[in-house]
């Protein structure tokens, strides 16, 4: 199967990224490459990207997109919460930019095989690196009654969470969940049949959950955007895009910790903490798709992008 995937907010990232023809930059999620390629075309030969993605598939594709700027290019399978250390590596000690396209790509909730899909009946697998062994069938079969509840309720914010962990766990006594389409089966019958009729797929929420779960997507992210700014030279930018509130949440509370790191009390005359501002938050409010993206890409309706530069020295008003 081809891996496609259309890039969400592909201009308006451009745009913010502010490239600079000699600049490094680093896709923390290549996926297709879309960003990537559009990256490169704005870089002089002494320009540098570097694309880190923990999906085989992914890393494939992209090396193939990018192919025309191989001279410019360094792909790394890893996950982007590595990005010190594998810019470590290539001895690279700060950069001009960074882009996160978070979430699931096309390819891969379109791939049945790889089990993110409540479309079709496929194995419960969902991992994004498959070299790890937790995978959605274990989540399933294994978490406890409260484990399920807690994971559903938190990451996929779904107001049934209870009942569906309690199916769950009534269900796989009987025998082991092994497919997509037993599990939908087990959600839809936890979920009230006039709720069924409204709104979106029954399945979407719990599988949202367990997909974050099984590979620690809010973890990840809340442990990295720290690192990501402090990689940023003078002026660079991290932007990043998001597909649901909870990862929202996290990105607005990093960048917000960032410009304003101090944590001496509010009735204090001057700051005493010495923590100092590492730059400033250039979406108050976050970016959202056109119109016309929307038309062409429904799945970048929730997507929302916001953007952080970097400043080393004293920030102005």
């Amino acid at each position: 199967m081809e891996f496609m995937h259309k890039s969400v907010l592909l201009e308006e990232c451009i745009e913010n990224l502010k490239i600079r023809p000699d600049g490094i930059y680093v896709d923390g999620t290549l996926g297709g490459g879309g960003h990537s390629f559009e990256i490169c075309r704005r870089l002089s030969d002494k320009g540098r990207l570097i694309g880190i993605d923990q999906d085989a598939a992914a890393i494939a594709a992209a090396g193939k997109r990018l192919e025309t700027y191989a001279d410019r290019v360094t792909i790394v399978r890893s996950n982007y919460c590595s990005m010190k250390d594998v810019l470590a590596k290539l001895e690279i000690s700060s950069v001009d930019g960074v882009i996160l396209d978070l979430g699931v790509s096309s390819y891969q909730l379109d791939d049945a095989g790889r089990g993110f899909t409540y479309r079709e009946d496929a194995p419960l697998d969902m991992r994004m690196d498959q070299r790890q062994s937790l995978c959605a069938r274990d989540v399933v079969n294994l978490y406890s009654e409260m484990e399920l509840y807690r994971i559903i309720r938190d990451y996929g914010e779904d107001r049934f969470a209870k009942n569906i962990a309690k199916h769950i766990v009534s269900a796989r006594t009987e025998h082991t969940i092994e497919t997509s389409g037993e599990l939908i089966q087990i959600i839809k019958a936890a979920i009230p049949a006039r709720v069924r009729a409204v709104g979106g797929h029954p399945a979407k929420r719990t599988f949202q959950a367990i997909r974050i779960e099984v590979n620690r997507e809010l973890d990840v992210l809340e442990s990295s955007l720290d690192d990501m700014i402090g990689l940023l030279g003078e002026g660079g930018r991290l932007c990043v895009i998001s597909f649901h509130s909870l990862e929202d949440r996290i990105v607005k509370e990093a960048f917000r910790r960032n410009e304003n790191p101090c944590t001496c009390p509010k009735d204090f005359p001057v700051c005493v903490c010495g923590k100092k501002p590492k730059g400033k938050v250039i979406t108050r409010k976050p970016i959202t798709p056109s119109a016309s993206e929307l038309e062409g890409n429904s799945r970048a309706a929730s997507a929302k992008l916001r953007v952080f530069e970097r400043h080393t020295g004293e920030i102005g008003n």
